[in-house]
């Protein structure tokens, strides 16, 4: 197959799989999900889902944050990991949302990734599924799968990001990243993985993929 090919058997196959596509991290508006985006790095989306909600219930608005403290903050986001920079960035950017953007967040890449602890992946998170702007953040499934596929290098997120974006058409950017995440979850993981239950990997997979997947296997 040629890459093209590889990358329209990609979306053929995901829409099969995935006809309806679910937010991975609950939240119910953009500051909720820029906070529980942030909270994901490095945690996965299942501990972020059961820590949310006690931050939420003391504040869900960046009004709210500021009125806690950096330390507050910081001992309720201790499951998620990285807390002491979680906590200062939450704190650093609810005050800049207030003093900048009148407690709103901002609607362009630009000004998000200028918010303390929001890098370029947090915010083409935000970007797509708060604000509906084609996007595709690229984690470490997305990172993993483009390069087993042989749709990428593997060399960095970067390129996997721009190979992803010139292989797929922008229409199709919001809800596939979202599509390969569940797909990189359920059937192609970075442990434990099941090659026979992996139809993507196996039908257009990389050869050095497969090849080291079948010697582990014996």
């Amino acid at each position: 197959m040629t890459k093209q090919e590889r990358s329209t058997f990609v979306i053929n196959t995901l829409k099969e799989f995935y006809p309806q596509i679910p937010i991975p991290l609950d939240h119910k508006d953009p500051y909720t999900l820029l906070i529980a985006v942030l909270l994901s790095a490095q945690c996965t989306d299942v501990r972020v889902n059961q820590i949310t909600p006690l931050l939420f219930a003391k504040a869900d608005n960046p009004y709210d944050m500021i009125k806690l403290s950096v330390a507050e903050i910081k001992e309720i986001i201790r499951p998620c990991g990285l807390s002491p920079m979680k906590s200062k960035g939450i704190h650093g950017l609810s005050h800049i949302l207030i003093d900048k953007h009148n407690g709103l967040v901002p609607q362009s890449f630009e000004a998000l990734e200028e918010l303390p602890a929001v890098g370029h992946k947090t915010a083409s998170v935000v970007m797509s599924q708060a604000f509906g702007v084609a996007a595709f953040p690229v984690d470490t499934h997305i990172h993993r799968l483009m390069y087993r596929w042989n749709l990428s290098n593997g060399k960095n997120v970067q390129q996997t990001e721009k190979d992803a974006k010139a292989l797929f058409p922008k229409e199709l950017w919001n809800e596939l990243h979202l599509q390969i995440i569940w797909y990189g979850r359920e059937y192609c993981p970075a442990r434990g993985w099941d090659l026979e239950k992996d139809i993507i990997t196996k039908t257009i997979g990389r050869k050095a993929v497969l090849e080291a997947y079948r010697k582990k296997a014996k």
